[in-house]
């Protein structure tokens, strides 16, 4: 039982480059994608994204009358993809969805599958049992990502500041490698390599996680504005077909059959499936009635994008400020709900 390297860990990989030297090229392309037939998602391992994989094989695309096709991507390459105008949509986070906004290639987040509920960890060191304890001394995480951003969340929980500490940048994958030299006192990651520290350095231990931040990060459908005003009626199928997928993974009548379609497609077994999908809160299309609505709160996709734009600027993911109204689109959403 092999996780795949890119298992969700690179959600969270700044595109701003590649995104700047495709812009160009990617507006032609996807102007040409929109007139084009399937529909073209990109989709990643993520189990919120993963969980796509249950319409594909139960046929629900096919019975809601919509002609799509789910690309599967390493989450970078997808967002690559996404970015040169090869795809029609992808599944990204509200943050990243930024970043390759501000490249040149925007898209309008349509859908919320989730957000993290625990698979984003500061894990702490044998003796770290508080984010207090780590006043004065050494956290890796990999800065401008988004783990930095829960980590500083977890300082203002904890009424410290970013100068309390001092950040050792990490590259993700290489954080369980960190925590075990001793050399600082905690790391920021996401699973799977949370899950490696912890097996490779007894008495570590999560001491805040992205269940103490519900909305801090969310997971999005984001699709090509030119392909949403082209094909306005087969996105509110694809949409339309969410409400199925949750259900039929939440229900536990039909949950293990489920487990078994997304555990096959990342190649874990059912069991293990299972733990990652506990760190991951999925939303139904009532829930989005709820993310959708407007405040300055994690609990509202507005809030939180406005939230991840600030931490981008600050930390130079980019450099302008990206006004969040134009990634964000209820109309589905809202239209679903008459």
């Amino acid at each position: 039982m092999q996780m795949k390297t890119k298992t969700m860990g690179s959600r969270f990989r700044n595109f701003l480059m590649t995104c700047c030297l495709v812009a160009v090229g990617g507006v032609a392309g996807s102007l040409a994608q929109a007139e084009a037939a399937p529909l073209q998602v990109g989709y990643s391992d993520w189990p919120g994204w993963v969980a796509w994989q249950v319409a594909l094989d139960k046929g629900w695309f096919k019975e809601a009358g919509v002609d799509v096709s789910f690309q599967w991507f390493d989450y970078s390459a997808s967002l690559d993809a996404f970015a040169s105008g090869k795809l029609d949509a992808v599944t990204a986070t509200n943050g990243d969805v930024l970043v390759t906004g501000s490249g040149g290639h925007k898209g309008m987040i349509v859908l919320v599958n989730d957000y993290s509920n625990g698979n984003d960890m500061i894990i702490g060191a044998p003796g770290v049992t508080s984010i207090k304890d780590l006043k004065g001394k050494k956290v890796g995480v990999e800065r401008g990502l988004v783990d930095h951003l829960l980590l500083l969340n977890a300082l203002q929980a904890a009424g410290m500041k970013e100068t309390d500490i001092t950040l050792v940048d990490t590259k993700t994958n290489e954080t369980p490698q960190v925590l075990a030299s001793g050399d600082v006192a905690a790391i920021g990651a996401w699973q799977p390599s949370a899950g490696q520290a912890l097996r490779q350095v007894p008495g570590s231990r999560p001491i805040y996680t992205s269940h103490d931040a519900p909305g801090l990060i969310y997971d999005v459908l984001a699709v090509d504005p030119a392909s949403l005003k082209a094909h306005p009626d087969d996105w509110k199928k694809v949409v339309g077909v969410w409400k199925r997928v949750v259900a039929f993974i939440e229900d536990p009548n039909t949950q293990g059959e489920a487990l078994e379609i997304m555990s096959r497609r990342v190649g874990l077994e059912p069991a293990s499936y299972k733990k990652l999908l506990k760190g991951t809160h999925l939303l139904t299309l009532e829930d989005n009635q709820k993310v959708y609505e407007r405040n300055d709160t994690l609990s509202s996709i507005y809030g939180s994008t406005q939230n991840a734009d600030n931490f981008n600027v600050k930390y130079e993911v980019y450099k302008a400020a990206q006004n969040i109204d134009t990634y964000i689109d209820p109309a589905l959403i809202h239209e679903l709900a008459k």
